[in-house]
């Protein structure tokens, strides 16, 4: 129902789902990975920030939206 075939991200809900489910996947990676190499806390919230962002911005530019 209105959603092109060839990348699928014509909803505008899809992609703000899509945006939420990867951008708190950035921000774990970013956090966890962060705590995993001994950083405090603040430390990990703000590298979970960064992973965020950047896993965001990532699939913005990657599908073109």
């Amino acid at each position: 129902m209105g959603v092109p075939a060839d990348k699928g991200t014509g909803c505008v809900l899809c992609r703000v789902m899509r945006g939420l489910a990867f951008g708190g996947f950035g921000a774990a990676v970013g956090g966890f990975g962060a705590k995993g190499l001994g950083a405090d806390d603040q430390t990990a919230m703000i590298a979970a920030l960064f992973g965020a962002l950047i896993i965001g911005g990532l699939l913005n530019r990657r599908l073109g939206g």
